[in-house]
This record gives structure tokens, C-alpha cells and sequence, in this order.
């Protein structure tokens, strides 16, 4: 069975972070969901907030996503990272810092609604694992 997820949004696009929002919320093993919109502002939120995924836009001003995602894998490893973005060209590079998956913003929403329910189900299993 499937756990519920806090998940972090980090997009500098307001409308972009609602529109997730609004699709992850639609999923019923959603704990909590936090917003940021820059790279910095997304580790902050990790470290007093300690989500367990992380929907990380990899184009942003600033720290852009792909530097947040190095930082915050380097710290909490265990924190899942799935960068999103329209252009594939940043697949390479999200996985090279330690994105854990990429998705195309094209892709449909039931693609990120699965791949949120398969991050569940391996984190019961851990869990689950751990205990016993």
C-alpha cells in the first residue's frame, strides 16, 4: 500500500506551480504539498521541511534547478528528485546531478501521477522493510 508523499513544487512560474499543484493534489496519497520558486529557496524548504519528493523546474533565474538538485542530493540523498522541463536537452544533465527521474512538462499528467505512486509504493516498501 501506498504511503503519503509530502511534496515540494519549486518553479519559477506561479502559474506552472499551481498547475502541478492541482494535478498532484487530485491524487489521494498526497500528505502535504510546499511551494518555492527558485533553486535557493527550494533547499531552504528541504532542510526545515524534509519533503520526500521534490517537482524541480530545471530552467529557473538564479540557482536554476540542476544546481539545486546537485546541492540537495549531495545532502539528502534520500529526498526523491524528479526535475521537469519542455526542453529535453536538461535529461542528461538533471540525471548527472542526481535527479533521480525527468519528465517532459509535455508529457501527460497521469505519467507524473504514476511515476508519484511508484515513488510511494517503493517508500512503503522501504519503510515497510525497515521495521521488520
Amino acid at each position: 500500500m501506498a504511503r503519503s508523499l509530502r511534496i515540494l513544487i519549486v518553479d519559477d512560474q506561479l502559474r506552472a506551480r499551481q498547475s502541478l499543484k492541482a494535478v498532484v493534489t487530485t491524487w489521494l496519497h498526497i500528505d502535504n504539498v510546499l511551494e518555492a520558486e527558485t533553486g535557493a529557496q527550494a533547499i531552504s524548504r528541504v532542510e526545515e521541511w524534509l519533503p520526500d519528493v521534490i517537482l524541480m523546474d530545471a530552467r529557473m533565474p538564479g540557482m536554476d534547478g540542476i544546481e539545486a538538485t546537485r546541492l540537495i542530493k549531495a545532502r539528502w540523498p534520500n529526498v526523491r528528485v524528479i526535475v521537469l522541463s519542455i526542453y529535453s536537452e536538461y535529461r542528461q544533465d538533471a540525471l548527472a546531478a542526481g535527479a533521480d527521474i525527468f519528465i517532459g512538462k509535455a508529457e501527460p499528467p497521469e505519467h507524473l501521477l504514476q511515476t508519484l505512486s511508484s515513488l510511494a509504493d517503493a517508500t512503503a516498501t522501504n519503510s515497510s522493510s525497515s521495521l521488520t
